[in-house]
């Protein structure tokens, strides 16, 4: 019992180093888009492509997390994204031109997309229930200190050896984990010949892509037919398909009949919210600061990074909370802070100061951190016999959603503002109509945990 124990850790926290270090190849390259535009000569809506297409790819391979760990080894699983991490790493090191390097994110998107999903599994799967909201806090504080850091040390690596030295650095890192996984991770769960569904797989595809590809489209180009329109009916029309698909099979990509358990759809759409108001946020906060405050971008990256990193510690202390004094007391916080949090920001001007904004987000993000963790980790435990399946619903609703979240959080800006953000009255205005909105969201919110989130979760199962 304790060797197998023994093996489930070693297993775990070479698991939770590999997420930590994809987790931060997701926005470490931000700060070297300026760099990529100027050598490969390209507009910044083109090099964007580097960032949006890990997002994109992220949502698409989500979904198949389940499969994998039905029909591969761990061990299998975790050296495959670990390799296709790294050949993607190495040939953005190489790229000649915006394509190579934007296939070099997609073929790393996939690497990190099998890993990060399946890192939580076999987090459920090792350790006891009971313990399930402190490692899910530790869980939650390393994968987001990670990405919170990583542009910060990615502008510090670019000014000194250039962009493509993060590509490198990544590579070199990989290839170190990879020799001490093949050597340290022993432990395997149980697989049989799970048959993969094409035709699921195909509509997932198109549902994931064309949701989160139009909506992310919205800013830039308004409700276009091709653009915007036509992929969101794409993608919508493919949701239901799949969806209708997957309670007829007999061997379904997903299984959604966890969705019939109301406590975990309830658990689920709460998470969704609580992202798609954070994605929103870390839209319309920069577009405040730097649009309608005139700061400049350095100024709205310090506004909320203080934020950030107290969101980044409530991941932590939310779930022991949580664990403590029970989930639906630490969700109702979470609520209530958020709720202060985006009332306070409708009191913004164009003159607010930098420190009354710093404090102000600090509110906002200590709800977001108590939240979020304890949500998830409560919704999985609901249906803990299916852990499989629930950590694929549960985190590619929230990527969706999430990537939903950012479009229409500027749009219901830019609808406010009468089509043109700017240093105007008008723009003030919008701005707090937009925090109004996400508070009433934190409201709904509140609503859920009253009416459908329990402690006793046994009880309900």
């Amino acid at each position: 019992m304790n060797e197998n124990m023994d093996r489930g850790m070693s297993t775990l926290i070479i698991f939770i180093i590999a997420a930590a270090i994809l987790s931060a190849a997701q926005s470490v390259v931000t700060t070297a888009i300026a760099g990529i535009m100027a050598d490969f000569h390209i507009p910044s809506t083109t090099a964007q492509w580097i960032y949006s297409s890990f997002l994109l790819v992220l949502g698409v391979m989500i979904p198949l997390s389940a499969f994998f760990t039905r029909r591969f080894k761990v061990k299998t699983i975790l050296i495959v994204s670990l390799a296709l991490f790294l050949i993607g790493s190495i040939l953005a090191y190489f790229a000649p031109n915006i394509e190579v390097l934007i296939l070099a994110r997609v073929i790393q998107a996939c690497g990190s997309g099998i890993l990060l999903p399946i890192t939580q599994i076999v987090l459920f799967k090792v350790i006891p229930e009971e313990k399930w909201q402190v490692y899910m806090g530790l869980f939650g504080f390393i994968i987001g200190i990670a990405p919170a850091l990583a542009p910060t040390a990615g502008g510090f690596i670019i000014d000194s050896v250039g962009w493509r030295s993060i590509f490198l650095i990544f590579a070199i890192m990989i290839a170190v984990l990879i020799l001490v996984a093949a050597v340290v991770v022993k432990l395997e769960f149980e697989t049989g010949h799970y048959p993969l569904d094409i035709t699921s797989l195909i509509l997932s595809v198109l549902a994931c892509v064309g949701i989160m590809f139009g909506f992310s489209n919205v800013a830039q180009n308004g409700f276009d037919l091709v653009w915007v329109v036509l992929p969101i009916v794409i993608g919508t029309v493919s949701l239901v398909l799949f969806s209708k698909r997957q309670f007829g099979i007999e061997t379904p990509l997903l299984d959604l009949r966890a969705l019939k358990n109301k406590y975990f759809f309830f658990g689920t759409l709460f998470s969704a919210i609580l992202y798609f108001t954070m994605c929103g946020l870390n839209v319309i906060m920069p577009l405040f600061a730097q649009s309608i405050a005139n700061y400049d971008a350095t100024t709205a990256g310090i506004i909320l990074l203080p934020a950030t990193l107290v969101m980044i510690v409530f991941n932590f202390i939310g779930p022991v909370m949580a664990n403590k004094f029970g989930v639906r007391k630490v969700l109702l916080l979470s609520c209530l802070f958020s709720i202060v949090g985006y009332l306070v920001m409708m009191t913004y001007t164009r003159s607010t100061s930098v420190e009354y904004m710093v404090v102000t987000q600090i509110v906002r993000a200590i709800g977001a951190g108590l939240g979020l963790m304890p949500a998830v980790t409560w919704t999985i435990a609901v249906v803990s016999g299916d852990v499989e399946d629930a950590t694929a619903i549960n985190n590619t609703v929230r990527q969706i959603i999430g990537a939903i979240g950012s479009a229409i959080a500027v749009v219901l800006m830019a609808v406010f503002a009468g089509g043109n953000v700017g240093h105007n009255s008008i723009s003030v205005s919008a701005f707090a109509q937009t925090s109004l909105v996400m508070s009433i969201l934190a409201v709904i919110m509140a609503v859920i945990v009253v009416l459908y989130i329990k402690d006793e979760i046994h009880d309900l199962m």
